[in-house]
């Protein structure tokens, strides 16, 4: 234990961890910043020495020396609300406040429904206050993946930025293979009438899985009727409210297709309702193998989004292009999940 003259505990300091590891400042300091010119077996003494010490790193100094704030951004472009009702945003949340913690690198959640927020949002991290952004449910028309790439700012885009793919990282899932896996499994157990429910047309899903479903009906030899598509926001009383105007459409309906487990949900709700049985009358797939899918009733036949490799990507990336490296994509496998509900 480190005390004063008066007895006083005083603070653990660079010095006291060279003192323990046996080996120089400048050494720990190479450490501490990443490694660099440093031997495996010195890195191995000073991290052994940082934990016998219960050293913490002054984040502010070294800010200072470094002009980084050693921290990240979560930005999700959705209101408020939605944050807490789609439990995806919190899967990502998690895991990618997981994968920083390993690196010992805190996490921001922002949060920009609305242009205040929005203005807001983006004058704190041009000031500096963060590294890199993780960027989550960017539309096409938003301006903030552009004007954040336009002030240097590293930025990861879950799901492809729509229009911007050539300028701004991003990590995705194969959404557009998973609308087809769902579709040609719902085809081969039989439906005929399978409808759908996209998510928003201004999103990379929105629009990669609508066109995943209209391409197999096509190569499953099925007319693309218009009356069996409808549009939600991924919201659970969109899904319902999609429901009841395909039922209405097109009464004879046997399967749905839903770009999103929440909506999906509500389809449910809506179906059952409308005295439709699931999957007698009406099979039902949804899209992302969220905890809403294991919650409906019955659970849901669904794709599954690998959201914790996606978060490692995301995190992965972002460090590479804080360190400089070029923007980059990666577009990740999905996966069918057989339930109840189909």
């Amino acid at each position: 234990m480190n005390r004063g003259p008066e007895g006083r505990r005083r603070p653990v300091t660079i010095h006291d961890v060279a003192r323990e590891a046996g080996v120089s400042r400048g050494t720990v300091s190479r450490v501490l910043n990443g490694g660099h010119y440093v031997s495996p077996a010195a890195q191995t003494a000073v991290n052994n020495a940082i934990r016998r010490t219960g050293y913490v790193v002054n984040r502010h100094a070294r800010s200072l020396i470094t002009g980084r704030s050693d921290s990240v951004a979560f930005l999700l472009t959705e209101p408020q609300e939605r944050f807490f009702e789609d439990p995806n945003f919190n899967v990502l949340l998690r895991s990618c406040t997981q994968e920083l913690a390993s690196q010992d690198i805190p996490l921001l959640l922002m949060i920009a429904g609305n242009e205040d927020e929005r203005r807001r949002n983006l004058r704190y991290i041009q000031a500096g206050h963060v590294d890199g952004v993780l960027l989550v449910s960017s539309h096409s028309g938003d301006p903030v993946a552009g004007e954040l790439d336009a002030a240097g700012i590293p930025v990861v885009a879950c799901g492809k930025p729509i229009g911007q793919q050539a300028r701004i990282s991003y990590v995705a899932a194969d959404d557009r293979d998973g609308a087809r896996q769902m579709v040609r499994f719902l085809y081969e157990s039989g439906r005929r009438r399978i409808a759908t429910v996209s998510g928003p047309l201004d999103t990379p899903g929105g629009v990669e899985r609508l066109a995943g479903y209209r391409e197999t009906l096509a190569e499953c030899g099925l007319p693309v009727d218009e009356e069996l598509i409808a549009t939600g926001d991924y919201s659970r009383a969109s899904g319902g409210r999609a429901a009841e105007q395909l039922l209405e459409r097109a009464p004879d309906i046997d399967a749905v297709f839903v770009a999103s487990d929440l909506m999906a949900d509500g389809v449910l709700d809506a179906l059952g309702r409308a005295g439709r049985s699931v999957p007698g009358d009406v099979a039902v797939g949804g899209f992302d193998d969220s905890p809403a899918a294991l919650s409906a009733v019955p659970r849901l036949t669904t794709i599954r989004q690998p959201f914790d490799r996606i978060s490692k990507e995301m995190v992965r990336m972002l460090l590479a292009r804080i360190g400089g490296e070029d923007p980059a994509a990666v577009i990740l496998p999905t996966e069918l999940v057989r339930r109840e509900s189909a």
